[in-house]
C-alpha cells in the first residue's frame, strides 16, 4: 500500500515528482499517476510535433532532477507514489497520436502493459540504473513501446 508522505503538500519538488498529488493514492498510484497525464496530453496534442516533444524532453530533464530529489529527500531509491515518470512515458506514447478520447484510453492502457510487465530491456534499466535517470528511464522506454504499438495499431488499421 502506497504511503504518501505530507511532504508532499508542503514541498513543490514532491507536489510535482507525485504528479500533481496524483501519486498520493493509497492503491495503483501508477494508474492514477498516468490518469492525470491524460488532461495533459489533451492540452498538448494539438501543438506542432516539435513543440510536443519539446515539452517531452523538458519534462524528462526536470523529472529526473525532481524524483533524484525527492527519492533522496524519502530515503527511498522509487517510492511508488512518485510518479512524474507515469506522466512524461504516456506523453511519449501519444506523441504524434490526434487527440480522441478513444485514442487517450488506448494509449492509457497499452502504456500501463508495457509500464508493468516492463519487457527486455525495461526491466533490466529498472533494477540497474539508479537515481532519478533510472526512475524516469523505464517509464520512457516503456513510453517507446507504447508508442511503436499505437502507430503500428493506427498504421494497420
Amino acid at each position: 500500500m502506497n504511503r504518501a508522505p505530507k511532504s508532499v503538500w508542503h514541498r513543490p519538488t514532491h507536489f510535482f515528482a507525485f504528479g500533481l498529488g496524483s501519486g498520493t493514492v493509497p492503491w495503483a498510484p501508477g494508474t492514477f499517476g498516468t490518469l492525470a497525464a491524460i488532461p495533459f496530453y489533451w492540452i498538448m496534442a494539438d501543438l506542432p510535433l516539435g513543440w510536443f516533444l519539446g515539452i517531452c524532453f523538458v519534462a524528462f530533464v526536470v523529472g529526473v532532477w525532481l524524483c533524484d530529489k525527492t527519492s533522496h529527500d524519502l530515503g527511498v531509491h522509487d517510492h511508488s507514489g512518485i510518479v512524474w515518470d507515469e506522466f512524461v512515458g504516456y506523453w511519449l506514447t501519444m506523441a504524434a497520436v490526434p487527440f480522441s478520447w478513444e485514442a487517450a484510453l488506448w494509449g492509457f492502457v497499452v502504456f500501463r502493459i508495457f509500464d508493468v510487465f516492463k519487457p527486455w530491456p525495461i526491466r533490466w534499466a529498472d533494477r540497474r540504473v539508479a537515481g532519478g535517470f533510472g526512475i524516469m528511464i523505464d517509464d520512457v522506454m516503456a513510453g517507446a513501446y507504447a508508442w511503436s504499438t499505437m502507430h503500428l495499431w493506427f498504421w494497420l488499421h
